[in-house]
């Protein structure tokens, strides 16, 4: 079962509404879930926060800075379950856009 955000709406105070594609919505207060430091640390201002926007090819959000969360994550904060461990596993396989292949080592390389 996919995990995408489909809709996310800031409603301030660092928390943000979403909606997936599972038909799971609900919100979440992130100040509660990320610290403010490093990459995260611009999130701390509720202007640059409400900056969040959906990345199609991920189904997460992302901020201009670059910054994205694990839909799989956000999903299990919501639906209050756990991740399926096994499930989010074979979505890789499905889904191998969501890798971070550049700091991958080329074919014969090491």
């Amino acid at each position: 079962m996919l995990r995408d955000v489909v809709e996310v709406r800031p409603l301030g105070c660092h928390r943000l509404l979403f909606r997936f594609e599972d038909g799971v919505e609900g919100d979440l207060d992130l100040e509660k879930t990320i610290e403010f430091k490093g990459i995260f640390a611009p999130l701390r201002d509720e202007k640059e926060f409400a900056e969040v926007r959906l990345h199609p090819e991920l189904g997460t959000i992302v901020w201009p800075n670059g910054v994205d969360l694990d839909p799989s994550v956000l999903h299990s904060r919501i639906a209050g379950k756990p991740i399926d461990l096994l499930l989010s596993a074979a979505e890789v396989v499905v889904h191998p856009h969501r890798l971070d292949t550049t700091q991958a080592a080329a074919p014969g390389a090491g």
